[in-house]
């Protein structure tokens, strides 16, 4: 697609969000039903992977019982949606009260302590109103932050980050982590960032397996490092919807010093936690992703012909 097109689409796209966005929750949860019929029922979206994703992760839930969880999680899916759209310049009195957190206690003791925290979360909605966590510190040498994948789209990937950082959190580029947290550090700061790791890794780093949700999984274990590396106090952030539009998130203290864990253990510990949150909520979690679209046989092939081809190429250069 052209510049020239994506910048029509971009302004044309902001233009609706700006109008929703003036809208009241009762009219933006009308238009969520609305959407939901339409994404659900005649777009259809994903659903083949959802319903895969769905009935895998619970072989022991009838048919019936996996579609009433689908159209939940549907439903969800649809809220988050415009409340993502009204989370955008939302006072802060407005946010407080639609996001809770409890469990601060022992994230205001460890930083006190001069150490930093790790905090693990999951895509549960409505996961972006984390980024409200800022408003509860107001330490100058505490850098809050959320690490997060650029948007294809530079003009949107903007936006998101205004979002995201209205509050006083700090977006943090993926691909910038380590950089970033090694420059805190230098600057003799502390930091308490979110990490949500259950997305699926690139083939290329992939180096650890766990079994999540009855599935051989691949997983993420870049959070773990830093963690350890900087002897970090690590964290789960559990979310709770209490009804529509508001919700909680429990802090929950896991391990006091990444460093003194072996290794993969964190990241094996942030499943089984992962895993028990899921299962009690499952319309929460963000099931459209296509989590196991890379098997380990997968894998192995991939490794077997990376061999072959550095033996091929080692004997050619002789």
């Amino acid at each position: 697609m052209c510049d020239n097109m994506k910048k029509i689409l971009y302004y044309l796209a902001v233009s609706v969000l700006f109008v929703l966005n003036k809208l009241p929750f009762c009219i933006l949860y009308i238009i969520s039903d609305i959407f939901y019929f339409f994404v659900y029922y005649v777009a259809r979206y994903r659903r083949r992977i959802v319903r895969e994703n769905l009935v895998k992760s619970f072989p022991e839930k009838s048919l019936k019982e996996i579609v009433k969880i689908e159209k939940k999680f549907y439903s969800s899916l649809c809220d988050w949606f415009v409340e993502m759209v009204k989370y955008y310049g939302m006072s802060e009195k407005k946010i407080r009260k639609r996001m809770k957190f409890t469990g601060l206690e022992d994230a205001y003791r460890v930083l006190a302590e001069g150490r930093s925290c790790v905090c693990y979360m999951g895509h549960f909605f409505n996961w972006e109103y984390v980024t409200s966590l800022s408003l509860y510190f107001d330490d100058k040498d505490l850098v809050v932050g959320d690490i997060y994948h650029p948007l294809e789209n530079s003009r949107f990937d903007r936006l998101m980050k205004r979002m995201r950082d209205q509050y006083g959190a700090e977006s943090i580029t993926m691909a910038n982590t380590l950089r970033r947290i090694v420059q805190i550090a230098k600057e003799n700061k502390k930091f308490l960032i979110g990490f949500i790791a259950d997305q699926v890794p690139t083939w290329e780093s992939i180096n650890h397996w766990v079994d999540f949700l009855h599935r051989d999984t691949p997983v993420f274990t870049g959070t773990e490092k830093i963690a350890q590396r900087t002897k970090a106090a690590l964290f789960f952030i559990k979310m709770k919807r209490v009804k529509r539009g508001y919700y909680t998130a429990h802090i929950e203290l896991f391990a006091e010093d990444a460093s003194k864990m072996a290794e993969y253990e964190p990241t094996n510990r942030y499943y089984e936690i992962l895993e028990a949150e899921i299962k009690e909520n499952p319309e929460l979690w963000l099931w459209t992703h296509n989590r196991w679209k890379r098997t380990r046989a997968g894998y192995e092939e991939r490794e077997r012909r990376r061999i072959e081809d550095r033996r091929r190429l080692a004997m050619n250069n002789q």
